[in-house]
């Protein structure tokens, strides 16, 4: 399984500890991680169900190249890392 971790700007809204997550794809993964905690969706998906863009996925080294379907390959040793975009000043 895939080894998934958030950023800790995250931590200030919701519960997200490191995961273990089966799936081959980035979707996949997420979907295992939505089902334990549903409120996470709203907080990387858009409306249409695409990533937010004040958020960035990587897997291992490379960055997720698709925002939309998520189809990106995930390996069962692979690290998924979450990242939430911050502003301001």
């Amino acid at each position: 399984m895939a080894r998934v971790s958030f950023t800790a700007n995250l931590e200030r809204h919701l519960a997200v500890p490191v995961r273990q997550a089966a799936g081959d794809t980035v979707r996949a993964v997420l979907e295992q991680v939505f089902a334990s905690s549903p409120q996470l969706r709203s907080y990387l998906l858009d409306d249409q169900d695409r990533l937010r863009t004040h958020v960035v996925i990587y897997v291992n080294d490379a960055k997720v190249t698709d925002r939309v379907t998520l189809s990106d390959p995930v390996g069962p040793d692979d690290e998924v890392f979450v990242f939430q975009a911050l502003s301001g000043g």
